[in-house]
């Protein structure tokens, strides 16, 4: 088997320490980036071929930006700036909705932090997700299979820009339409009618809403 390149974005440092631990004895896999941030991650990502992703998502945006990255919005965008990639979330959070976008964004994978079975076992799941599998706890798969919706309906499109929202609350709209690549019409258009559908009237009540309703990733 050929060697495996792993990237770690988590803000514990425990918690990337214990994963370190975990694969210090695995021949075929060799962990090259440790970052806090997201920044962090982006940075060290050019200078390094990873092929397995292992992502928090809730992590700070910057250092001086404490506000969870928007990594729906991301997730597409790394998987086509680095083809050899894929992403396994490993979280806290098991909303049935929050997974479901994950996937629907393009992430192999979405574990839980207190799922132990799983994360004793977390060299092969590495494995498997760098072969093209995709794997979930069972509370996650659980989750998933449910079939009722309990929340609205949003776009993929949508969930971005209030991701977006979220990690730049102090954003003007025309700033954050740049960073999702569409016209300040369009960004507008995505809003409002996100709004409508949260029953909500203005961006931070939409976030907010979104956030309880596990459509972007919560505060903690």
């Amino acid at each position: 088997m050929s060697q495996l390149n792993v990237a770690i974005l988590d803000d514990h440092q425990s918690i990337i320490d214990g994963y370190k631990y975990r694969l210090r004895e695995s021949p075929h896999i060799s962990v090259v980036i440790a970052a806090n941030t997201a920044e962090e991650l982006m940075v060290l990502l050019k200078k390094h071929t990873v092929n397995v992703l292992l992502l928090d998502v809730n992590v700070p945006t910057a250092p001086d930006n404490p506000n969870p990255f928007p990594f729906l919005h991301a997730i597409p965008q790394l998987l086509n700036d680095h083809p050899s990639l894929n992403i396994l979330i490993v979280s806290m959070y098991s909303q049935r909705h929050l997974v479901k976008m994950a996937i629907d964004a393009g992430a192999s994978g979405y574990i839980l932090k207190d799922d132990v079975e799983t994360i004793q076992n977390l060299e092969s799941i590495i494995k498997s997700v760098a072969g093209g599998s995709v794997h979930f706890s069972k509370k996650v798969y659980q989750q998933l299979m449910k079939h009722h919706e309990t929340a609205p309906i949003l776009s993929s499109r949508q969930l971005q820009a209030l991701a977006l929202c979220s990690a730049y609350p102090n954003e003007t709209t025309t700033a954050l339409a740049r960073q999702l690549g569409v016209a300040d019409s369009t960004m507008r258009n995505l809003l409002s009618n996100a709004y409508e559908r949260l029953e909500v009237s203005s961006r931070a009540a939409a976030v907010d809403k979104a956030r309880y309703l596990g459509l972007v990733t919560p505060i903690e």
